[in-house]
């Protein structure tokens, strides 16, 4: 676990918030976060990936997902006795690169989509996710997508969508 938490730590301070890398890699640095929180939780995560081979090659703000699955473990994971799972997906759609991070945790009280524009927003607004909101805001104004919604039939999910970009 230590390895892990040290190799983890190098890649968060090597890597510039505003620099893009690949995919790929940024799922890497996810896992060595995942695997130290499995160790944590042990049974209670299970982490699903669903990534098309052509995504992993595609250009992502580092380190973009780990506020959606530091959110995902801290209300939906750490609240569940058994059963928690994570999947992270990716696609590419029209020209966009797809990015889903869903969990099957305990459920709020409403089924609407939480964008910035709509009020049930701020009930999910916290630092983790206002960085994400200012990030794609500066790299990719007007040109991306965000929205957090119910998880069906447990759960949220977080989805981001973003231009295609290769390295």
């Amino acid at each position: 676990m230590l390895t892990r938490l040290s190799t983890f730590l190098r890649f968060y301070l090597d890597n510039d918030p505003e620099k893009k890398v690949r995919l790929y890699d940024e799922l890497k640095a996810l896992m060595l976060y995942l695997e130290i929180e499995k160790t944590r939780f042990d049974h209670r995560l299970s982490i699903k990936f669903h990534v098309e081979a052509k995504a992993g090659f595609l250009l992502v703000p580092s380190l973009l997902l780990q506020a959606l699955v530091e959110n995902s473990i801290k209300f939906a994971i750490a609240q569940m006795s058994s059963g928690g799972v994570i999947e992270i997906s990716a696609k590419c759609i029209n020209n966009l690169l797809h990015l889903e991070v869903a969990d099957n945790g305990p459920d709020g009280n409403s089924s609407k989509v939480a964008s910035p524009e709509h009020s049930l927003y701020s009930e999910y607004k916290g630092v983790g996710i206002q960085n994400i909101i200012d990030r794609l805001n500066v790299l990719y104004p007007g040109n991306h997508d965000f929205s957090i919604s119910r998880n069906l039939p447990r759960g949220y999910k977080a989805n981001i969508t973003i231009p295609m970009e290769e390295m």
